[in-house]
């Protein structure tokens, strides 16, 4: 499967509870950190809630 690289930009302070689960479920932390993940429809949905807040690049 292709891999994914996740990196949070904006802040989640005023988001909703949901979409800082969602962040924090990718274990994403702080503004700037990063995570790659497996491009799997669970983890392309988590992305797509919270696409707003983040970035998405492809590893290869």
């Amino acid at each position: 499967m292709a891999k994914i690289k996740v990196s949070l930009k904006r802040s989640t302070i005023g988001s909703l509870p949901g979409q800082r689960a969602t962040v924090r479920s990718l274990g994403l932390r702080k503004i700037g950190s990063s995570r790659i993940h497996e491009s799997s429809p669970a983890v392309l949905g988590m992305v797509k809630a919270v696409a707003h807040l983040v970035t998405v690049e492809d590893v290869k």
